[in-house]
């Protein structure tokens, strides 16, 4: 049996670990949930394709998902002290623009086969870019390796195939803004 931990104590021992580009940290890597802390400032280009369903406690500071859904881009905020349950396959992009804000998400493990997918859309139209599907095994290194790939392609492949935008890779300052410009979200 585990002992209890103390939560503040263990944030401020992992505070430098809440960074981007993903920015969390896992509280326990052998529990029967993954529950992670995430840190702000961090802002996404991509989003999840969960194939289980995520629990958002937003415990300290703002945030808000980007939620894509038939070729719109929409929010859902998250202000300070609420809770979300977020149904599986939603394809979510977690924002966090706030230095030192915090949030607990908690998840089930994927069993070997149950895949999941990082998407890539375009911000000018709303159209699907890319989409890597992956066997998840550690949430906090795999997600900056998945990211890297698509960032890494060359412009041809990052080109909308709907209006043939190239879509920014890591650069959100330059995809949020083409998102802003169009009026999404």
């Amino acid at each position: 049996m585990r002992k209890p931990i103390n939560f503040a104590r263990w944030i401020e021992d992992n505070r430098h670990l809440l960074q981007p580009p993903v920015g969390n940290q896992q509280v326990w890597k052998d529990g029967d949930m993954m529950v992670t802390v995430v840190g702000g400032p961090n802002q996404r280009t991509d989003f999840h394709d969960d194939p289980f369903e995520e629990y958002f406690h937003q415990f300290k500071g703002d945030a808000h998902l980007l939620i894509a859904d038939r070729g719109r881009i929409e929010r859902i905020d998250l202000r300070e002290g609420d809770i979300f349950l977020l149904p599986a396959h939603v394809r979510h992009s977690p924002q966090r623009p706030e230095p030192g804000s915090l949030c607990t998400v908690i998840e089930l493990p994927r069993p070997a086969g149950v895949l999941d997918a990082f998407e890539w859309y375009c911000a000018a139209c709303g159209g699907l870019v890319y989409r890597a599907e992956l066997q998840l095994a550690d949430i906090v290194k795999d997600l900056p390796v998945a990211y890297r790939r698509f960032y890494d392609l060359p412009d041809a492949a990052r080109a909308c195939p709907h209006c043939g935008t190239i879509h920014p890779g890591g650069d959100w300052r330059a995809w949020h803004a083409t998102l802003a410009a169009r009026g999404a979200a």
